[in-house]
This record gives structure tokens, sequence and C-alpha cells, in this order.
């Protein structure tokens, strides 16, 4: 019998061991595939948080800059404003804080329950827009159908910028103080929660007639983080307050979820009616009220909710509908249930009827004293001395 041994395949050679070096095409340098694919999915996000840091940072530096002039090519970026930018530092960095850690609960909720979601990213804005940025937002490929899974990706992100908000909030107002209100001042909207932080750190329910908190920059964005937080969970479509409103209602919340955005204009005038009103309150028995004044004021009320009206309009026009993703019918848990009341509160804490507005409360300010000039003197002019010759005294000869 012949010997099967000569049918064998022999064994391959023993591959030959190649060096890597970093930075050479198709190695990596060295990294495994995963890492260098996450690498190159932050290179955007990073650059985005860097720009945003700038832009932020800037508007910062120009609020405690007020006044200052600057050309008109200068208007993306007004340098002259600006300088020095590290007068921004304490109002940027603990906003990318807040809205970094508003993501972030979203990223790492979703990696938990399986659900890809990108790193965030960071939406800049020229920084004489005010806030010098738009807040940040995170991709996912598809939304989940779980409705559990939902409701948790939706409402870690607002409780989670919560958590860094409200600390920074109660320390940026413990470095504010108390001023005298003059007409014509900017007075940044008023919430429930606010206003208790406020009354928890002053002592005062502000503003009053007279008086209000002037906001550090790190209360400034303290403030900003709520407002952000806010108009996050608005209940409309794929905002944070729409993922957990359609999470906790089932698909049939879509048909409600379009007629609260076509409610958003008609919320606009009911705030362009109440700050009329509140201007006239605040002028009663001064003299002050102009009606053209208080009509102007009550438009920059109102704008913000036109404004998220139209991008809500235009996001449905880009993607096709409005509308959340579907949802399965398995119905949430007690504990999920409880999870979207208690976002349900703290949208209603949060609530700013007019987020920005002029406020004419307050005490006029006194007119600065007129200069009076010396009057000119009765009787004979002194004799003038001259250097070096002492005057004759009296009675000499």
């Amino acid at each position: 019998m012949a010997d099967p041994r000569h049918l064998r395949r022999p064994p391959p050679p023993p591959e030959a061991w190649t060096p890597r070096r970093a930075g050479l095409p198709g190695d990596e340098g060295g990294r495994s595939p995963e890492s260098a694919s996450f690498a190159r999915r932050a290179i955007r996000p990073a650059a985005l948080l860097l720009l945003t840091f700038i832009t932020t940072t800037a508007s910062g530096a120009i609020r405690q800059h007020p006044g200052v002039d600057f050309p008109l090519w200068q208007i993306a970026f007004p340098v002259d404003a600006i300088r020095p930018i590290s007068d921004g530092l304490s109002y940027s960095v603990p906003l990318l804080l807040i809205l970094l850690c508003h993501e972030l609960g979203h990223y790492f909720m979703a990696r938990r329950h399986g659900v890809h979601a990108s790193l965030p990213h960071f939406i800049p804005l020229p920084p004489v827009l005010g806030l010098g940025t738009m807040g940040a937002v995170i991709g996912m490929r598809k939304v989940t159908a779980d409705r559990r899974k939902l409701i948790d990706i939706g409402a870690a992100g607002p409780l989670a910028g919560l958590l860094v908000a409200i600390p920074v909030l109660i320390y940026g107002l413990s470095l504010s103080p108390v001023i005298e209100l003059h007409p014509g001042g900017m007075q940044e909207g008023n919430s429930l929660l606010y206003a208790g932080l406020k009354l928890l750190t002053k002592g005062l329910w502000l503003p009053s007639a007279t008086q209000d908190v002037n906001l550090h920059p790190t209360a400034f964005a303290g403030w900003t983080g709520l407002l952000i937080t806010m108009i996050n969970l608005l209940p409309i479509g794929q905002l944070d307050g729409g993922h957990v409103a359609t999470a906790y209602f089932g698909n049939g919340y879509n048909r409600f979820a379009r007629w609260v955005h076509r409610l958003l204009p008609v919320v606009a005038l009911g705030v362009f009616a109440w700050t009329i009103e509140v201007v006239w309150r605040e002028t009663l028995g001064t003299g002050r009220w102009d009606l053209g004044a208080a009509v102007e004021i009550a438009v920059g009320s109102a704008f913000p909710w036109v404004l998220w009206w139209a991008m809500v309009a235009a996001v449905r026009r880009a993607s096709g509908s409005a509308d959340h993703p579907p949802v399965d019918r398995q119905p949430l848990p007690p504990s999920r249930r409880v999870l979207f009341w208690l976002v349900a509160v703290v949208f209603a804490l949060l609530l700013m009827p007019a987020p920005m507005r002029t406020s004419l409360a307050g005490v006029e300010r006194a007119a600065p004293a007129a200069s009076v000039a010396p009057e000119p003197t009765v009787g004979p002019a002194p004799p003038a001395a001259v250097s070096g010759t002492p005057p004759a005294e009296p009675g000499a000869d």
C-alpha cells in the first residue's frame, strides 16, 4: 500500500516579519483599525469644538467690553471689541462644559443600549450674535424603535446638562451683585427654576420694580445652559422633548406634535401681548410709556418662537417629514413613566416666555452735574510778583 504522506500539501513557509513604521499608508501607524477609525471620526467634532470655543470666548469678551466701536469689515469677528479675548473664558469654559455634558449624556446612554451615535458636533455662531453657539448635536444612523431605549437616550442629555448647569449658575450668581435697575437695560428670561435659584442665593424674588442681579459671565453661561435645555425639551419632532414624548405616548403622538408646531406662531402672539402688558406695568406712573417702544420690545420677545417654528419647518422640508420615526407598541415600564414626568416637570421649571428683552423698569439715571465756571474776582487785581524780587512790606521806606 502506497504511503499517502506524499499526497499531503507541504506546510506554507513562515511569513517574513516586516517592521512597521508609524505613518505608512495602510498600517494606520501601528494602531488597530478600531482606534484609527475613531481618530478619523473625531477630527470633525474636534475641529468644531475648537471653533466653538473661539466663538464663545469671543462672545464672552464682547460682553465684557460694552460700547467698543469696530469697523464694518470686522462684523463677523470684531477684533477691536474682543481684545483681550481671555476676558471671555469665564463664560465660554462653563458653557462648553454644560453643552458637552448634555451631549455626552446622549452619547453614553446610546452606547449603553447598543445604539450607534456619533461624537458631539458643536455648532459655532459669529460672536456678535450673542451666545457664540447654537449648542451641539449627535447623529444616529437610525433612531431606535425601542421605547424604553428611546426615552433613556432622549432624557439623558437634558438631565446630564442640568447636573452641571445648576451648580455653575449657583456659583455664578454668588459672584453677581444685585444692582439698581435703569430703563433701557437688557432683561434675560425668567423661569421658575432661575427665579428660585436667585431667591436661594440672594434672598430676593428678582427682578423687582427697581432691582435685579447683574450677571457675572459664569452666571450668564449657566443661564444660557438653562435656555438651551428648554429649547431641546420642546416636544416636537426629533428634539429631545420629541423623543421623550413619542416614547411615552407612542406613534399617535406625531399628530399632536404637528399641532404643537403649528401653534408656535400663536405662542409668539401670546408672548407679544404679554410683553406689551409687562412693559405697561413697568412704566405705570413714571410717564415713560411709549406704545411704539413697547411694540418694538414685544416683537423682539416674540421673535424666538417664530424662529423655532421656522427651524422645525426647514427640517421638515429638508427631511420630507417632521414626524418622529415609528416606535414599537411595547408599553413602558413604570420606571420610564416616572422618568417622563420628571422630564415634563423640568421643562415646566425651565420655560421662559421671553428669552431676552429690553426692560423699561427701574430708576432714571441721574443727569451728570453741569460744570460751573468760577465767578470773576471783584476789586483790584493783586500785584504780580516778579521772580527774584520780594514784594515790599507795607510802611517800609
